[in-house]
């Protein structure tokens, strides 16, 4: 198995195009994108050792992001394969190749339980199982109080040149948050956000704000997911409102936070070369709570991506068998 590294200005040069001939078990050299956080490192190893042991493929891994990996691959024709593709951020040039036959989406949904919101810590959960949407936690800021004015609530946002600290800004005015009595939180960095959930965590204290799941810290914390009782108020609303920044969203609508669209794609040149494949990454489904325990391995081990990939493989035989035939089960488990 290879690895090519590739920066957002970076071209996927020398990754060379091969057109198989061999059957469809032997799908021969197939370029996969290998993403730059936790479960997609994980899922990308994964499926290379499955497709390799099992199936008779040569797996060159690309390791990136998610625009300039599909940039890549919808240009370019490699990778050919992206397990995870976060498909919001690229969705109107991912359906536009859908469209013209370049790409396909095999798998809506390779990881369950997945999706950007509003999440709470579990003491806050069990203490109080009637405040169980957005908008009952709105009305109780005095169960948050701020470390800088104990008399406001604490909403935990995004840091500074985040995506997420744009919508979740203008949600916050959508909501009248501010005249509730709450002040929006910038934790200045990621490890400040882990750290403001994983203190009140660990203290068994009450926090509110921003995450997103699959990560390790949901799985290790227990950080329980909110939901809202405002339907979703449609992409014009989130794209042209809720996502502008510099107050570019005069009135903000309330809405439910956008779902998030994660599929498999593979180029039209791979489904070509080995379809049996194709159905493979087409039926894995990785559950939600595996997933954040392997993330947490992963975490507290150090553990790099080929490596989680075998103690994923070793000890989860229950899942990841029922996503493929008994004999390449069998090839796989042999490589071990």
């Amino acid at each position: 198995m290879k690895k090519t590294i590739i920066g957002a200005a970076a071209a996927l040069a020398g990754a060379t195009m091969i057109s198989s001939a061999a059957s469809a078990m032997e799908c021969g050299d197939v370029t996969m994108a290998e993403w730059n956080w936790a479960s997609g490192e994980l899922m990308a190893n994964v499926d290379a050792f499955i497709l390799e042991a099992g199936y008779g493929c040569n797996v060159e891994l690309i390791v990136g992001g998610t625009t300039q990996i599909f940039a890549a691959m919808d240009e370019k024709g490699s990778p050919e394969i992206a397990g995870e593709l976060w498909a919001n951020a690229v969705q109107t040039p991912l359906q536009k190749g859908i469209d013209e036959g370049r790409l396909h989406s095999v798998n809506a949904g390779p990881i369950t339980g997945l999706g950007e919101g509003w999440w709470v810590t579990p003491a806050f959960a069990d203490a109080h199982p009637d405040l169980d949407t957005v908008e009952k936690i709105i009305e109780r800021p005095d169960l948050f109080p701020s470390a800088d004015d104990a008399s406001r609530g604490a909403f935990l946002g995004c840091p500074a040149g985040w995506g997420c600290q744009i919508s979740n800004a203008n949600l916050y005015r959508a909501f009248d948050m501010e005249a509730k009595g709450w002040d929006l939180i910038d934790p200045g960095s990621a490890a400040g956000l882990d750290g403001a959930f994983t203190k009140a965590a660990e203290r068994g204290e009450f926090a509110f704000g921003y995450y997103w799941n699959p990560t390790a810290l949901v799985g290790k914390l227990g950080l329980v997911a909110i939901p809202w009782e405002a339907e979703f108020a449609g992409n014009e609303n989130w794209d042209n409102c809720i996502m502008v920044a510099d107050e570019g969203c005069a009135n903000p609508q309330k809405t439910a936070y956008v779902k998030s669209v994660v599929n498999t794609v593979v180029t039209d040149s791979f489904m070509k070369k080995s379809s049996v494949a194709a159905d493979y990454l087409g039926a894995r489904v990785f559950p939600g709570d595996v997933m954040n325990a392997m993330l947490i391995y992963m975490a507290e081990e150090q553990a790099t991506g080929a490596d989680a990939a075998i103690e994923f493989l070793k000890t989860q035989g229950d899942v990841w068998k029922a996503w493929v035939p008994a004999d390449v089960a069998a090839k796989v488990e042999a490589a071990l």
